[in-house]
């Protein structure tokens, strides 16, 4: 049993959870910032103008003294002080500017009182009086670059705020959640390396006792369970494999006894094919149970050359050998007998005229190449020719008998050495660690 192995990539749950919680940090401090910003340019207009009424209403009774003309000079009353204010004519109107210059006193509104409350950003208060020469008003303004020097400061500390809080938020949560998700990959990583021949391996579990510990006792769980069908499916197959062999035998011996007719004679050719599926069945019981390999240094030169001479023969196809001396490795004989065996009456079944049995070192590995000049297999069956019970009838017309397992046993034996085995170009191509002398 293999999984895929997650990727890791922009898809990633430790890459989404951490766009999402800097995404929703953003948007709050976003909505925090302008509410901020709002409510502190209200508070300091709020004041300024607050600030504004103060001062017209304190400048009231010392404006009351004053006599205020449209088009004369104003006249001070004396009141023991020096003159605190002076006659600014101005085109619309007059306009007394009292000792502080954002406070003024004027008949009228007109254009010298707007004038001079627009000559900066500022916030205007006005305050009924009633002087010697009738109705008048005090003006007062008080400036808003005090609230605008405060806004400044405080863009000044957010422009690079903001931007290292969702910096400081992106990088916890990717440490939290990595942290948390280290049993995962563990997990993960474990279950990838488990196949069917170490089904007793378990995941490890957590102390943290959350779903992660959960899913870790549920996966080994199902382990278990597997690793319980399994064994019961191995046991079942060497078993019914073991227990054909006695009748089959029998049946044969019998047969073989029996009149020579032509109904014998099928029924023989049936016998040997049940014997054979009956020896591949026990061979994939032996090969799943993960039995030890009783493994030796042997010639897989010599090996090939005398197991591709007992293979089965078609009289229009010969076998030819290009074995290369001394390619030495280490593995059981039986099992590398069984290997070439299969490779090759699988290679004589399909060929046209000519089978090749090459073995040659390359590097540090030992080359079996099983080659014919048959119709080849298609690109995309190359690896469907390895699956139990699988027989490419149409892209291999002369297949006439085996049961789909030769190919699929070679394959779990040079797996079991240490090796591979594929198809390539004209034939099978397997590879083994090389022994150095």
């Amino acid at each position: 049993m293999r999984l895929t192995r997650m990727a890791a990539g922009p898809s990633s749950v430790r890459l989404q959870a951490t766009a999402a919680a800097t995404l929703v940090v953003a948007l709050a401090l976003g909505l925090a910032t302008l509410l901020l910003v709002i409510v502190l340019r209200g508070s300091l207009e709020d004041s300024a103008g607050a600030e504004a009424a103060r001062k017209a209403e304190a400048a009231a009774p010392y404006a009351e003294t004053l006599d205020i003309l449209p088009s004369t000079p104003l006249k001070v009353r004396e009141t023991g002080t020096p003159a605190e204010g002076k006659v600014v004519h101005l085109q619309g109107g007059t306009m007394a500017t009292l000792a502080d210059p954002d406070l003024v006193l004027a008949a009228e509104k007109g254009i010298a009182i707007k004038r001079w409350a627009e000559t900066g950003d500022f916030v205007v208060a006005e305050r009924k009086v009633i002087t010697a020469t009738g109705p008048a008003m005090v003006w007062s303004r008080v400036s808003l670059a005090g609230a605008e020097q405060a806004l400044s400061t405080l863009y000044s500390a957010l422009l690079p705020g903001v931007p290292a809080l969702l910096l400081v938020v992106a990088v916890m949560t990717w440490l939290s959640v990595g942290r948390a998700l280290a049993p995962v990959a563990a997990i993960r990583a474990k279950v990838a390396h488990i196949t069917a021949r170490d089904l007793h391996q378990r995941v490890p579990v957590p102390h943290s006792k959350d779903e992660i510990a959960a899913l870790a006792t549920t996966v080994n769980g199902t382990l278990d369970r597997l690793e319980t069908a399994v064994e019961r499916h191995k046991r079942f197959v060497a078993d019914a494999a073991h227990e054909l062999r006695s009748p089959i035998a029998t049946l044969r011996a019998r047969l073989e006894l029996a009149e020579p007719s032509e109904l014998t004679e099928e029924a023989l050719a049936d016998v040997e094919r049940l014997q054979s599926l009956a020896a591949d069945l026990l061979m994939l019981a032996k090969l799943d149970a993960g039995e030890p390999l009783r493994a030796a240094e042997l010639d897989l030169g010599q090996v090939a050359a005398e197991e591709s001479l007992r293979a089965r023969r078609r009289p229009d196809v010969r076998v030819e050998l290009d074995i290369e001396p001394d390619v030495v490795m280490k593995g059981s004989r039986a099992h590398l007998d069984r290997l070439v065996t299969n490779l090759t009456d699988n290679a004589v079944r399909h060929a046209s005229s000519t089978v090749c049995v090459r073995v040659h070192a390359d590097t540090d590995e030992a080359v079996l190449e099983v080659l014919d000049d048959g119709p080849g297999i298609p690109f995309e069956q190359r690896e469907a020719v390895f699956d139990r019970f699988t027989r490419l009838d149409e892209a291999r017309a002369r297949d006439a008998g085996g049961a789909g397992l030769g190919l699929p046993i070679a394959r779990d034996i040079a797996t079991l050495h240490q090796g591979t085995l594929v198809y390539a170009g004209g034939g099978f191509v397997a590879r083994f660690p090389l022994c150095h002398m």
